[in-house]
């Protein structure tokens, strides 16, 4: 019989350990781990290389800034550059979604190099009565703003397919909505996601900062405190567990929110934590300009640390990205921190980043890698075992990693929607050198010969099915 694919030479890593063994691909799937070369279509020479289970982004924000049918081409193409093979993204909608999400569904599915999700946010009141509607149609996670409100309630929504046109509105994120939410999610056996900063504490940390002429990143996260994140922590997760709930906290970066959250799953709260490349990397005593501001802010160098431990106390889950595909002249829109827009492009920095600064320099292992930057991941999102891992029968989403390679970031680099990237001209150790989904090669050596169109929606399950 002749094969699709076989990929020769590299070290898979299985949840069990690495091994040496040759990974034969039919059919979009994995079937074979072997000693034998069969008779293929394609084989792959990967000597010397790692495979390691496709990456998942649990945390892309695409479609604010462009539309998403050309936003879901740029994004993509990025990720598969990264190797990214499933990136999920934060849908933000402000009005019915029963209008707004097959149009968003319809305009993702021709446009996508690697596969994709939705994490469907919520608003208001109309939307949480419309969260079932959304499972039916595939979404089953759930995103909550509890940073949006008040004095900073100002948000870009995703724009309407083909229209090029900037969607700002005003939320209200009440209290009433948080538990609303909480609730409905539990009976649909869905997980919630938490941006975690109280809007009423940020609102009053701005405006003193604001009045006392402060400036920089430092002056951000100042203004944005811990106490904030904290004070959130602790409200969402009384309502999760009195209603069952499975959270999330999305880009956690401080020792103080890590700490609460740790109070919370004593308390017996169901808590699953995400952090960024950026609150592994960067900290406002590091960085000039207004490049790295974000939501919440990047730290002190002492939080830094404190999340490098988290992980290696497996206190965090995931590595999601908060990637955010801006450009230069929104984002400096102005001339103080105040006036820069949070967020910056991360998508394609995430495993070469993780791989440069944490298992080149041994803070963590290969296989703790994969745990965070793909087998989690799967498994909160009810994408296992189809994603997540190279065990017999998955789809065939493969990375092969070079931990030798050393490469510069340049903005250029991805081929992403933005003109910059945080990173530039740091010289990184360790990249992809082949991304392949369901068995496809997407990207290699930072050139991507997929076809956009080829990804697609992912399909999951709730804790219910």
């Amino acid at each position: 019989m002749t094969y699709d694919t076989v990929i020769v030479g590299s070290h898979v890593v299985l949840p069990t350990g690495i091994i040496d063994k040759n990974l034969v691909l039919d059919d979009g799937k994995i079937i074979s781990l072997t000693n034998e070369i069969p008779s293929s279509d394609k084989k792959i020479n990967a000597d010397g290389l790692v495979a390691i289970p496709g990456v998942i982004d649990t945390h892309v924000h695409y479609g604010v800034y462009s539309p998403i049918e050309h936003a879901a081409t740029s994004e993509s193409h990025a990720a598969a550059i990264g190797g990214v093979t499933t990136m999920m993204r934060m849908l933000r909608r402000g009005d019915s979604y029963k209008n707004s999400l097959l149009p968003q569904l319809n305009a993702s599915s021709k446009s996508h190099y690697v596969d994709y999700t939705i994490h469907a946010s919520i608003f208001n009141s109309q939307q949480v009565d419309e969260m079932q509607h959304c499972v039916e149609n595939g979404i089953t996670s759930f995103k909550l703003y509890m940073n949006l409100g008040g004095e900073v309630g100002h948000v870009y929504m995703d724009m309407e397919p083909g229209k090029n046109l900037l969607q700002e509105e005003r939320v209200e994120v009440t209290s009433e909505i948080v538990e609303k939410v909480v609730k409905k999610a539990s009976s649909l056996g869905c997980p919630v996601l938490v941006h975690a900063e109280d809007y009423e504490e940020c609102g009053c940390g701005i405006k003193k900062a604001k009045e006392k002429n402060l400036d920089g990143l430092d002056a951000w996260s100042e203004s944005r405190s811990t106490k904030s994140e904290i004070k959130s922590i602790q409200t969402i997760s009384k309502f999760a567990r009195d209603a069952n709930c499975v959270l999330y906290f999305a880009h956690i970066g401080s020792r103080h929110a890590l700490e609460q959250i740790s109070e919370e799953r004593k308390n017996g709260t169901k808590i699953f934590v995400e952090t960024c490349p950026h609150y592994l990397t960067l900290s406002h005593q590091n960085q000039e300009g207004y490049l790295a501001k974000v939501m919440p802010p990047i730290r002190s160098e002492s939080d830094v640390l404190s999340v490098w431990n988290a992980i290696n106390q497996n206190h965090v889950n995931t590595i999601g990205t908060d990637h955010v595909a801006n450009q230069l002249k929104l984002k400096l829109d102005g001339n103080t921190v105040w006036d820069a827009l949070a967020g910056f492009p991360g998508i394609g920095t995430l495993l070469p980043l993780m791989l440069s600064e944490g298992v080149n320099k041994n803070k963590i292992t290969i296989s703790q890698l994969v745990n965070l930057t793909s087998m989690n991941a799967a498994k909160i999102f009810g994408m296992y075992p189809a994603k997540g891992s190279l065990e017999l029968n998955s789809d065939a989403d493969i990375t092969l990693i070079d931990l030798k390679k050393e490469q510069k970031v340049t903005s250029d680099l991805f081929g992403g929607f933005s003109d910059y990237i945080v990173y530039d001209g740091w010289k990184l150790k360790g990249w992809p050198v082949k991304t392949i989904v369901r068995g496809q090669t997407i990207a290699e050596d930072f050139q991507v010969i997929g076809k956009p169109g080829y990804g697609k929606l992912v399909s999951r399950k709730t804790n219910s099915t």
